[in-house]
């Protein structure tokens, strides 16, 4: 009878690497399952009104899952609260800025800012909603001044070219002009089913988005332009 030989060290290490492979994976896959289904239940009912129950079962996840990646219901939606800024972040870093004359990456910035809250619903519900809370959650995020800091850094490189070469007039400020930018990219959204109520006009449509567009991209040239 043959007798069975142990496995040599290096292809034990080798075989216990393969195998964890997959587990790893499966980390990874289901903390990305819970907070997609935490940012849908959030976005939808904010905080108070998200249930954790709802979000296991949209992630096919038992409730031990959440408290083992998140540690609770407040560490999901913050969690989920910094997921989307950091998805706003991450493609506003994609954008090129070093080709392009101060005005036309201004106006980049502006279509990128104007197209992503457009496309982001749920980026718009999750602000409304913590501002709604004071940012009580998003005071609490790590992660925030991390998120924040990039777009006023490119924005203000911008700025100082738009200056030196007698494109902008001086003394704009960086976070001024972002918050003017986003507000006009946000407000129209988050306040759209109660300004169509009131003004009796579907501000959703079309021709009136393609109109505000049209009127924020020319108030955000006439703010940064140097006066002829």
């Amino acid at each position: 009878m043959l007798e069975r030989r142990e496995p040599r060290p290096k292809a034990a290490k080798k075989a216990a690497k393969k195998a964890a492979k997959p587990a790893a994976k499966s980390l990874i896959g289901t903390r990305e399952r819970i907070l997609r289904a935490a940012v849908n239940e959030f976005s939808a009912k904010g905080f108070s009104g998200g249930r954790i129950e709802t979000i296991c079962a949209a992630a096919r996840v038992n409730i031990r899952m959440i408290y083992h990646h998140f540690g609770g219901k407040e560490g999901l939606y913050i969690a989920a609260l910094e997921e989307t800024l950091t998805g706003l972040r991450a493609e506003e870093l994609k954008l090129d800025f070093e080709a392009a004359s101060p005005m036309d990456a201004m106006l980049q910035l502006f279509e990128f800012t104007y197209e992503h809250f457009a496309a982001h619903p749920r980026l718009i519900s999750l602000l409304s909603g913590e501002n709604l809370l004071k940012a009580k959650f998003l005071k609490r995020s790590k992660a925030t001044p991390v998120i924040s800091s990039p777009v006023l850094t490119q924005l203000k490189k911008i700025i100082e070219r738009g200056e030196a070469e007698g494109q902008f007039h001086r003394g704009i400020d960086p976070l001024q002009l972002y918050v003017l930018i986003v507000s006009l990219s946000y407000f129209h959204l988050s306040n759209g089913h109660t300004l169509s109520v009131i003004f009796k006009q579907d501000v959703y449509a079309t021709d009136w988005l393609a109109e505000h567009k049209r009127i924020a991209r020319d108030v955000v040239v006439r703010y940064v332009k140097l006066p002829e």
